[in-house]
């Protein structure tokens, strides 16, 4: 049994072939390192369905897995977890479907992670719940272990009160929510927007803990490999995202687009990882946005040298590296996002304060790093603007980012909130 034990919807890992390798995401860049260095167990699924393994090490870390079927996979996470919870979360820019029957799997499996995290804590073991797809297993293990100290963190945005209100079950959530020792998150924002669904009275503690990466985990690789690859372009962009609806990519690329009218010579590697493929809003999206770089590659390109360089695939975390650090401004233009590591570990990447970072206002990084080049991700025209500031940029803008991102690390974000909790 565990003193120490991280429970998340997913393990960090995926399985290749006959072996497990670290997944990608900002989740597992952020807890994989913690764990590591603290000991204890990560509990969460392994990414297959009808799959019942044994708890396991890799990667120096301790993995109890949890078993989904196929119903759960549709019901609790592609339905409740993100066809409900995310859009509401997000600030309903597609609209959040309520459906009874996905409730009862979203309890149910929530009722599956607690007792798996039951099982593996020792007497007055600390656990942490991770995100909004977990958000019943703090109220559950307080009725089953009191003896616990639980913490809860969520790592994408808290609406406003009157949006979450739309949410039928908001009182069952709300009530594990209360359960916890320390409930985290991203910006004061976020906990405000907590803070208001409660009444003045309250007990509950809660705070702000903006996560970030380890620096030493993202090095430079070799740009001069990625730029000769795209043709060795005057200024080069990049943007690396899941394939979302909340990251803004299409109206990102129709910015880019105005770029190229306005005459100046750029090329884009856009880097999108696949993400919940079986949802039509997340099918819609990949459609416009390939649609969108095979137009503005007919009308800006040439034989052999496109404007921008597409890649629809998972790219291992030890080549990101390279991207980061050939690109002359990187893009990070959600919609609404809780953080983005994505433009911290760009910043990392720039330590003699080249580069230059495109930074939305609604992404959690922009409440830290002020420095960047800010939009409007709703606004083409704001983006258009912050990329052509951007193309000139003061180097102590980066310097400076450099010197928070490096400073205010993972380490520094986990052990904030551990001692707090």
């Amino acid at each position: 049994m565990y003193d120490f034990v991280v429970v998340a919807n997913r393990l960090p890992v995926d399985r290749v072939g006959e072996r497990w390798q670290a997944s990608p995401g900002g989740l597992v860049a952020a807890l994989a390192p913690v764990l590591r260095a603290r000991g204890g167990c990560w509990v969460g699924w392994p990414g297959e369905t009808n799959t019942t393994l044994a708890p396991f090490s890799t990667g120096g870390i301790e993995l109890v897995p949890v078993a989904l079927d196929e119903t759960d996979y549709t019901d609790f996470y592609e339905g409740f977890s993100n066809s409900t919870l995310w859009p509401l979360y997000h600030d309903l820019i597609v609209a959040p479907q309520y459906d009874q029957t996905w409730w009862e799997r979203y309890v149910a499996v929530n009722e599956r992670f607690a007792l798996s995290v039951e099982k593996q804590a020792a007497h007055g073991a600390t656990v942490w719940v991770q995100d909004y797809q977990l958000q019943l297993v703090p109220g559950l293990l307080r009725k089953r272990r009191p003896d616990l100290k639980a913490g809860f963190f969520l790592h994408i945005p808290f609406p406003s009160p009157d949006l979450f209100r739309q949410l039928p079950w908001r009182e069952e959530i709300l009530s594990s929510l209360e359960a916890c020792d320390l409930i985290g998150f991203q910006r004061g924002t976020d906990e405000q927007n907590f803070r208001g669904l409660l009444p003045a009275d309250a007990s509950v503690r809660t705070g702000t803990f903006p996560i970030s990466i380890d620096p030493k985990a993202i090095t430079p690789g070799d740009p001069a490999r990625v730029r000769e690859a795209v043709g060795d372009p005057e200024l080069l962009m990049l943007g690396v995202d899941r394939m979302d609806y909340t990251k803004g990519i299409l109206q990102r690329l129709l910015a880019f687009e105005q770029l190229l009218e306005s005459g100046v010579d750029a090329t884009l590697i856009q880097l999108a990882t696949p993400s919940r493929e079986r949802i039509e809003h997340y099918r819609k999206t990949r459609r416009e946005v390939e649609a969108a770089v095979g137009r503005i590659n007919g009308r800006f390109g040439r034989i052999g040298r496109p404007v921008i360089h597409y890649v629809h695939h998972g790219v291992a975390k030890e080549e990101l590296g390279s991207f980061y650090a050939a690109a002359d401004i990187m893009l990070v233009t959600p919609f609404k996002d809780g953080m983005n590591l994505v433009a911290k570990e760009y910043v990392a990447c720039h330590p003699d304060g080249s580069g230059a970072l495109v930074l939305s206002e609604f992404a959690g990084a922009a409440v830290e790093l002020h420095e960047a080049y800010l939009c409007n991700p709703f606004e083409v025209d704001s983006i258009v603007r912050a990329m052509h500031s951007a193309a000139h940029p003061d180097p102590q803008r980066m310097r400076a980012m450099y010197e928070w991102v490096t400073t205010h690390d993972v380490d520094a974000w986990a052990a904030s909130f551990l001692e707090a909790l």
